[in-house]
């Protein structure tokens, strides 16, 4: 399980800004307030630390929010395989993508869903 995780963050996170920026979709003009998408509420107390990545994709309001920070990431066809980790564990194998800024502006705006 262990060397599955280390594979498939490798998968995730080492490929090249190229190929990542390829798998990107182009973002609307104006993207939608993520407080307005459905889940807000619940995604206020989500944590980079505690919640798995399946959480964050499975509540539009959380993706909306990760893929603000970490488009790469939320853009990846891989990024299922990782479901099961948090955005913090992740951090450790792409510490210069998943940094301690973005994962900290993260919580942040997750935080704020719950002022709205």
């Amino acid at each position: 399980m262990r060397l599955a995780s280390l594979a498939l963050a490798a998968a995730l996170l080492v490929a090249p800004a190229t190929v990542l920026a390829q798998a990107a979709p182009t973002a609307p003009a104006a993207a939608a307030d993520p407080a307005s998408l459905p889940g807000a509420a619940q995604a206020a107390k989500f944590k980079t630390g505690e919640t798995t990545v399946g959480d964050i994709l499975d509540n539009p309001a959380a993706t909306a929010v990760v893929k603000k920070h970490l488009p790469e990431l939320v853009a990846n066809e891989q990024i299922n395989m990782a479901r099961g980790m948090t955005l913090k564990a992740i951090q450790q194998y792409s510490a210069d993508t998943v940094t301690d800024q973005k994962l900290t502006a993260i919580d942040t705006d997750f935080a704020k869903l719950g002022a709205k």
